[in-house]
């Protein structure tokens, strides 16, 4: 991010949290349109355990902006029926083809709580129909969370799985409003362990999967450490439609931290990360150590404030093949001559961090955050060093009228320059069999959205909306792989309308 950028970032923070710290000692009075809960059985046998309010800041857990919520076993259907006016239907560079997109979506979620055991599932799957592009296309995203508590700790299992045709940055389905599909994104570290793909081109049907097992185990009443592994992986279905081949990657992340309560508000943790990036780009493997200070401030229901920051070390070892006879290029090597594989090694030591504030101040809930990590580079660069904000906002107009606005910026730069032999399968072989086109030759792009919802409620389990979405993503210069002209932007706009259906939710004794 350029000064510019960081300066407006840095002053919205400060100008955030100086309204939610005024706030501190309000009253919150009832939430009206809270989710609807199901009433616990009477003398229920095995009380589930109270809900941590204030996780270890090392954790994957973030606390509740709900005062005491109760904890609750229910099931719980819905769906979701929506109409879209896209502007640039095939979501390509230049694109200028108006299009609707008309989505049928069905979800359950469960949640079900014993004495020691925890379990939580979100699932929204359904079919979309993009009219002049692409035709049908399935959308599925399933979330599911196990803990084991017990006495001082817990053991988390957590996996997020989504098969859809556009990235989860901004809205799987390109609109604000109808459901999302963020897996672990949205949660603490979530961009840290794969959980987000920033930026996205065509219609390319990708499987995007993070599996993560958290232990958490308190030392003492002021005092806790946290132990995280992870498993994420990228696999897309198709090519760009330049021809080029998006890049799947793979990614192994590990995450220890100390954390330590000064006051009952505030919280200090020391943290240690490690990330292993491979693709299918052949040679393109690097690896990353992250060590990070964190604070964190806050108050149960209200307010939850973190800033982390720390030094970065990325390992890069560059693979390519050379003929043995230097005078030759690679493809081109003369009957007999051999491939020799070369290794160039380099460092890069820059800095990580991350700043989060949510509050909820009577029934308005306010969000920003910012992330700065690497990244697998979202299929289209081998790895990026990623900066990314993003700020959403809910704010009730009536008691039956809500409004919802979310706007979101990520700026990914190149951390692996191509080589020769890699620039040569883009400009010389196109269709080269083995896609090792590494999908194109920019060193940054940028993405971002900017949306506005507006919610009417028609009873206890129906609700409309409307929705206009602003979707953007831009290369440093064209995104050409084969010396043809060729665009380096890519604009839509994107209205929505729609229907949900959320019944109230069913007890689970």
């Amino acid at each position: 991010m350029n000064r510019s950028q960081i300066v407006g970032t840095v002053g919205m923070m400060v100008f955030a949290l100086g309204v939610a710290w005024a706030q501190d000692n309000a009253t919150s009075p009832s939430d009206s349109q809270a989710p609807q809960q199901p009433v616990p059985a009477y003398g229920q046998e095995n009380a589930p355990a109270p809900i941590n309010e204030n996780p270890p800041l090392s954790g994957l857990d973030l606390p509740s902006l709900q005062e005491h919520a109760a904890p609750l076993s229910y099931l719980q259907p819905g769906a979701t029926f929506s109409e879209s006016a896209n502007t640039n239907i095939g979501n390509s560079l230049g694109g200028t083809t108006f299009g609707s997109i008309t989505r049928g979506l069905g979800n359950l979620a469960l949640r079900r709580l014993w004495s020691h055991y925890n379990l939580a599932l979100d699932y929204t799957g359904g079919l979309a129909y993009y009219q002049k592009s692409g035709g049908v296309r399935q959308l599925q995203n399933l979330t599911v969370e196990q803990k084991i508590l017990w006495k001082r700790g817990q053991l988390s299992f957590k996996d997020g799985f989504s098969y859809l045709p556009e990235g989860n940055f901004g809205g799987a389905y390109g609109s604000l409003g109808s459901s999302g599909a963020g897996g672990l994104g949205n949660t603490a570290f979530g961009s840290f362990l794969g959980g987000n793909s920033f930026g996205g081109l065509g219609l390319t049907p990708r499987i995007l999967n993070v599996s993560v097992a958290e232990l958490s185990e308190n030392l003492s009443p002021k005092s806790a450490v946290t132990a995280t592994g992870g498993y994420a992986f990228t696999h897309f279905y198709g090519n760009d439609v330049s021809g080029a081949a998006f890049i799947g990657s793979s990614q192994i992340s590990a995450q220890s931290g100390y954390n330590r309560v000064l006051t009952p508000h505030t919280q200090v943790a020391a943290m240690y990360g490690y990330q292993g990036f491979d693709f299918s780009v052949q040679g393109a493997a690097f690896h990353t150590h992250v060590v990070q200070g964190m604070y964190g401030h806050r108050i149960s229901g209200r307010l939850d404030l973190l800033l982390g920051a720390g030094p970065q070390l990325t390992l890069i070892g560059t693979q390519s093949q050379v003929c043995s006879d230097p005078t030759f290029p690679p493809f081109f090597c003369p009957v007999g001559d051999n491939l020799v594989a070369v290794t160039t090694n380099s460092r890069r030591l820059s800095v990580a961090a991350q700043a989060r504030l949510r509050y909820r101040i009577s029934k308005n809930s306010f969000e920003l955050r910012y992330e700065r990590f690497v990244t697998s580079g979202g299929g289209l660069f081998t790895g990026a060093q990623t900066d990314m904000v993003r700020l959403s906002v809910d704010h009730p107009l009536s008691r039956k009228l809500s409004l919802a606005m979310d706007l979101g910026y990520s700026h990914n730069d190149r951390l692996q320059s191509l080589t020769a032999q890699q620039i040569l399968a883009c400009t010389s072989l196109p269709q080269n069999p083995q896609n090792a086109c590494p999908a194109n030759d920019a060193k940054s792009y940028n993405s971002g959205f900017a949306g506005a919802a507006l919610h009417r409620f028609f009873g206890r389990e129906l609700h409309g909306f409307v929705s206009y979405q602003f979707n953007v993503l831009a290369f440093d210069h064209s995104f050409c792989v084969s010396g043809t002209p060729c665009d380096r932007i890519s604009n839509r706009q994107v209205i929505t309308l729609g229907l949900d259906w959320t019944p109230r939710p069913i007890r689970i004794d």
